[in-house]
């Protein structure tokens, strides 16, 4: 099939040889979409097991709806798209060119003078066009996810536990009760032997309320208890009485006494979306350049504020006259002219309301100067944000182009030799990522730079494998020959 393959290219009229070349690209295109979409599902499941088992615990025994669960995880799955795509992309292309070079099919190509571009461009366009939706994807859809999942885990994050009463422990999650109960049959909303302390008249004047028997009620979805007890009696402390200023104390008996509780912080309510303000990563790229524009023209509004104040500090009481030249001041053995003829006093009573007005001085420049450093902290904050969008989208058509190439020269490498180098190039692509954008949030580096460098260190990367395939340099490798009998002969 080879040499039928290799004839077809090298004695076929030149319309035939389009053909085999059309055909080889739908070689290498049927062979991507299998390994992209297998791992992109195999790496969700991850990362979504790694956020249930992180999360989970926190939103346990909460009594939140499972359809709030379901929508908290689908928001949180945008972040989860954006680790995964880029991942994907070099896994699929590892896997796709090594099966083509494991079948000798690139051998067989290599031979007919094809060019490596010419193989590689149409997975090139199908890069392309992933990281045009994922620039879509992190613009528009990742910040709405990103803020409606933090919206919603503020709701979450601010709902108490739900109500339940367990035998013989105190219930306390009601601001003005405490209700213990000593037995409560399973399934049933009877209790029994119920105590209840009621502070509604403050922790002072506590009241304490004792029932043999109670069956509790809810309404309004929850947010109402109406608590009946039977067979009991209340005990609580009375203000004093105008004729007797010493506090009382009231003992009554019931058959039937009713209470009735409200639960606002028991009940799930959801807040609206636009509420809360939008962080960085919660902006779409629009509104977050509009952000970024209005927090340099306050920056430059404090600058100029800081230089004048500054100035003004700084500039002679008295204007100096530059219309001649300025007299030559005689020598004189103090450096304070005006202050030399003054006594101790005078001279304190001078020096303390200017000492004063430095310290003011100094101290409103100091503050203008960190609400200045706060903006530009601000700014940097943003413009990583910014930058970071395209960067990460950028990754697919990078992975691809390292990809590839990687794939030709890994020929025969099994499932596990490309999951580790595919593990190995991601964890380094973003771990650069995430050193850069701390190291441009603090100053050390431009913020474009921070974000841009991942990307160009893979670029690198990617050009030196094509190089290192397009050349052959694995076919002749004198230098590792060389090495490898060195190491030879240490060994005997």
């Amino acid at each position: 099939m080879h040499r039928a393959f290799v004839r077809s290219f090298k004695r076929g009229p030149p319309r035939r040889h389009a053909c085999m070349l059309r055909r080889l690209h739908w070689i290498v295109l049927r062979r991507l979409p299998g390994p992209f979409f297998g791992w992109l599902g195999t790496l969700m499941f991850l990362l979504l097991m790694q956020f249930l088992i992180r999360w989970l615990p926190e939103i346990a025994g909460k009594g939140i709806p499972v359809s709030v669960i379901v929508e908290l995880i689908a928001y949180n799955l945008a972040y989860m798209v954006v680790l995964a795509v880029p991942m994907s992309v070099l896994l699929a292309a590892l896997m796709a060119f090594g099966e083509l070079a494991e079948s000798q099919y690139y051998t067989v190509i290599k031979s007919t003078g094809i060019s490596f571009g010419q193989i590689v461009w149409p997975a090139l366009v199908v890069a392309a066009l992933l990281m045009g939706g994922m620039l879509y994807f992190n613009n528009v859809m990742l910040p709405e996810a990103n803020h409606r999942a933090r919206q919603l885990w503020s709701d979450i994050r601010g709902k108490r536990p739900g109500f339940e009463l367990r035998p013989g422990i105190f219930y306390e999650d009601m601001e003005d009760y405490s209700i213990l109960v000593q037995d409560r049959p399973p399934g049933t909303n009877k209790l029994i032997d119920v105590t209840i302390y009621d502070y509604t008249q403050g922790r002072d004047r506590q009241a304490v309320i004792k029932a043999e028997r109670g069956v509790i009620e809810s309404s309004a979805g929850g947010a109402r208890l109406t608590l009946t007890l039977r067979n009991g009696e209340m005990h609580r402390p009375l203000p004093p009485d105008a004729n007797n200023q010493s506090e009382r104390y009231e003992r009554l008996t019931f058959d039937r006494h009713r209470i009735r509780f409200t639960l606002s912080n028991v009940v799930f309510r959801r807040s609206e979306s636009e509420e809360t303000a939008r962080s960085t990563r919660t902006m779409r790229t629009p509104r977050l350049l509009d952000t970024l524009d209005s927090l340099k023209t306050e920056r430059d509004a404090r600058y100029q504020t800081l230089y004048e104040r500054t100035q003004d500090e700084l500039s002679p009481s008295v204007a100096a006259d530059t219309s001649a030249p300025a007299p030559v001041a005689p020598a004189h053995p103090s450096s304070y002219l005006a202050l030399a003829d003054l006594d101790a006093d005078a001279r304190r009573s001078v020096v303390s309301p200017a000492v004063q007005r430095a310290r003011s001085a100094q101290s409103a420049i100091q503050n203008i100067r960190r609400d200045t450093e706060w903006q530009t902290r601000r700014i940097r904050s943003y413009q990583v944000e910014f930058y970071k969008k395209f960067s990460i989208a950028l990754a697919c058509l990078i992975f691809m182009v390292v990809g590839a190439p990687l794939g030709l020269a890994l020929r025969r490498g099994g499932l596990a030799t490309i999951g580790a180098v595919a593990l190995g190039i991601f964890m380094l692509y973003w771990i650069t990522l995430v050193q850069g954008e701390k190291l441009s949030e603090r100053g050390f580096f431009p913020p474009w730079l921070g974000m841009w460098i991942a990307n160009l260190l893979m670029s690198g990367a990617g050009l030196w494998l094509i190089l290192y395939v397009v050349l052959d340099l694995g076919a002749t490798p004198p230098l590792r020959r060389r090495l490898w009998e060195w190491l030879r002969s240490l060994r005997s």
